[in-house]
């Protein structure tokens, strides 16, 4: 079984339900949820002129490949209503695989760890709250110190 870090997160109708429902689709879909953080409201990333957040961050277990995980997610964005738009728009539902063990992979459609995720406040504060410790296998910095050099950063 493999460990996997996930964000979410939701700007459309109702965001706390959409999350959910997104955690109870993965469930049914072969992952085994241990953890999950807190929900947070937040300000939109990329594109100001929209809702803000619920963004949340999860660990879970699961047998699938990355790729089919991946597959996975997408699939459950779909049936719950997501369509494309424009890139970092409003959404009702997001799932962004953040890790995946300790496995580097970069391909066309996947890069793990996420590529964004070192300058993500709605990505680091949940995640920080459920795998503080965990390490990144990029820098070898843990998710706590990925945080705190964010927000040195962000108010030196």
């Amino acid at each position: 079984m493999a460990i996997a870090h996930i964000g979410i997160g939701s700007n459309m109708g109702d965001k706390k339900a959409n999350c959910l429902n997104a955690i109870e689709a993965l469930k049914t879909h072969g992952v085994a949820i241990k953890k999950i953080s807190s929900f947070y409201e937040t300000e939109p990333w990329g594109i100001k002129d929209q809702p803000s957040f619920i963004n949340a961050a999860l660990e879970a277990e699961t047998v699938l490949s990355p790729l089919e995980l991946l597959e996975t997610m997408k699939s459950i964005e779909a049936g719950l209503g997501r369509t494309e738009t424009i890139k970092w728009g409003p959404r009702i539902i997001d799932l962004d695989l953040l890790f995946y063990d300790d496995l580097v992979l970069r391909t066309d459609i996947l890069e793990i760890p996420h590529p964004h995720l070192y300058k993500r406040d709605f990505v680091l504060m949940p995640l920080n709250e459920i795998a503080p410790m965990k390490k990144d296998p990029v820098s070898s910095k843990s998710v706590s110190e990925l945080k705190e050099e964010y927000q040195h950063a962000k108010n030196p």
